[in-house]
């Protein structure tokens, strides 16, 4: 009930008051971090500015394949507890390990496609560690001789919100590497203890180690949103993040301009976009309060509860813990040539990817990296390209517009996806055409699509004519149109004179009333301004 009320302010500080008399007060984890940084923490102050954040990401992201990266168990979500495990799987001794060549095979192709360069030797170690849902003791990774290092992925960062214009990013990638998943500790209320599922534990993982070269959570977010993008591209991840198939760990410090690098802290298991973004904006925000009060960042690990939208102490690392890393002694070097896995053999099956296609968009058709950015991350590249293959010389920025304003506007109503349009591409190449034809005006195309998108079978020509949405190029009329206007109200008109511009916004209604979808609204605009400067004189 506390934490469910912290946001309202009544209650909250009644609750500060009283802190003294609540015996579970001092053993609450990170109930004084909650009152201490609020929500309010989450955006970046005025005064803050001079200090520079850091943000590095870890992306842990599950391979696709049938079975697990050393076993012969399946590799699927959801089934029953404990029911895809095997011996291997479960630490029985005298069980060894067999390396999916399917997985290699998929890390290969990812760090192909992230412009990483893939070692032809690569080496196993056991990392260990002690945790129930890692039977083993151990987990085995890639930590010294790696599958691919120093690659790099070039994103686009946009938020309409938070920047007007977009810009293009870099993150480094420090390494690929292949390792296995553990299982799950399931916390149950009823039980009497923690149960452990073993369904996850060996699947097979690619763990991405980004450097430390991003800024804030809008950064990061563009950053795992490409990623995305490239995975699921590549067929070699589903990027499922709420099934956990891609978790994301940020690492994030502050410092002013000139110092070093401030002391980090590790925000783990991040499982949304949102989480990423908001737990490091928070966090970014609450080291700086402490620094700005004089305290002292603690090398620590962090979790993210999404309903108090804090990040809150887990354990600290301070003291380095040791792995203890050794080779894995039953798995030989992992030699690419000798299993005939060359990397210049897979270049050939990466596509084209998101990066590379915004690039030919804007070559091809002179597009702004905004509109490709729609086009591009919103997977409505497909749909775009049919339409302007549809009909020749149709406009490109009329396309642009009436698909990502309009055809997805009704999409989005319905929630739906573009892929899911009931409008073919034929069908609306043929409604641009219409209007670059000035066959009807832009207000008309946007009425015309609508009773498209709804299902009306005939063609966009015929709707044009049975509705009579024809537009009028008649200049004479449209000027008697915008003559009687200026003579409906002179009030409006000596207002002008009188140096009062506003109310042409007034007359502009009118204007828009009376040509009712039938004129060119931008030439019916120009022409309403000429008449009444001509009265004004």
């Amino acid at each position: 009930m506390i934490f469910n009320v912290r946001t309202c302010g009544i209650q909250t500080s009644l609750l500060w008051k009283l802190k003294g008399k609540l015996s579970f007060w001092p053993s609450t984890c990170g109930l004084r971090e909650i009152f201490t940084f609020n929500c309010a923490l989450g955006k970046p102050q005025e005064k803050w500015k001079h200090w520079i954040s850091v943000v590095g990401l870890e992306v842990h992201a599950q391979i696709k394949t049938n079975s697990k990266l050393f076993s012969g168990s399946a590799n699927k979500f959801a089934s029953p507890a404990n029911s895809l495990v095997s011996l291997f799987d479960c630490a029985i001794p005298g069980t060894l390990p067999v390396l999916n060549k399917h997985s290699i095979e998929a890390a290969i192709l990812t760090a192909l496609a992230l412009n990483c360069n893939v070692n032809l030797i690569s080496e196993f170690d056991r990392k260990h560690y002690f945790y129930a849902d890692m039977p083993a003791g151990y987990q085995i990774t890639q930590q010294r001789i790696p599958l691919a290092v120093d690659g790099h992925l070039d994103f686009a960062v946009f938020s309409p919100a938070v920047h007007k214009v977009p810009y293009k990013k870099q993150s480094k990638i420090k390494q690929l590497q292949l390792e296995q998943d553990s299982g799950k500790s399931l916390h149950e209320e009823s039980s009497f203890g923690s149960l452990i599922d073993l369904n996850r534990a060996g699947v097979g993982l690619m763990e991405l180690v980004f450097e430390p070269d991003l800024k804030d959570g809008e950064e990061a977010v563009a950053c795992v949103s490409e990623l995305v993008r490239i995975l699921e591209f590549l067929g070699t991840c589903d990027c499922k993040m709420e099934e956990g198939s891609l978790r994301v760990d940020a690492n994030v410090s502050v410092h002013k301009a000139g110092d070093n690098f401030g002391t980090r802290t590790e925000i783990k298991n991040l499982n949304s976009l949102r989480a990423l973004s908001r737990s490091i904006d928070y966090e970014i925000s609450r080291q700086i309060a402490v620094l700005e009060n004089g305290g002292k960042i603690i090398n620590e690990t962090r979790g993210y509860d999404p309903q108090l939208k804090t990040t809150l102490s887990m354990r600290d690392k301070e003291e380095k813990q040791d792995y203890r890393y050794m080779p894995e002694p039953n798995l030989l070097p992992l030699n690419l040539l000798e299993l005939k896995l060359h990397p210049s053999d897979f270049r050939a099956r990466i596509p084209v990817l998101p990066e590379q296609q915004r690039t030919v968009l804007m070559n091809k058709y002179q597009l702004s990296l905004e509109t490709t950015i729609q086009l591009v991350n919103g997977g409505n590249i497909g749909y775009f390209e049919d339409v302007m293959g549809a009909l020749p010389d149709l406009p490109v920025k009329k396309v642009c517009s009436l698909l990502l304003t309009d055809m997805l506007g009704l999409l989005h109503k319905d929630e739906r996806t573009i892929h899911q349009c009931p409008v073919h591409p034929r069908r609306f190449a043929e409604v641009v055409e219409l209007v670059k034809n000035k066959t009807i005006t832009h207000a008309a195309s946007q009425n015309l699509l609508s009773i498209l998108y709804r299902g009306d079978k005939r063609k966009p020509k015929q709707v044009v004519e049975e509705e009579g949405w024809a537009m009028i190029n008649d200049s004479k009329k449209l000027e008697a149109i915008c003559q009687q206007i200026l003579s409906s109200n002179p009030k409006a008109v000596a207002s002008f004179r009188a140096g009062k511009t506003k109310v042409f916004k007034s007359l502009s209604a009118h204007l828009n009333k009376e040509c009712n979808n039938k004129y060119d609204m931008g030439e019916a605009t120009q022409t309403l301004r000429r008449l009444l400067q001509e009265r004004v004189e």
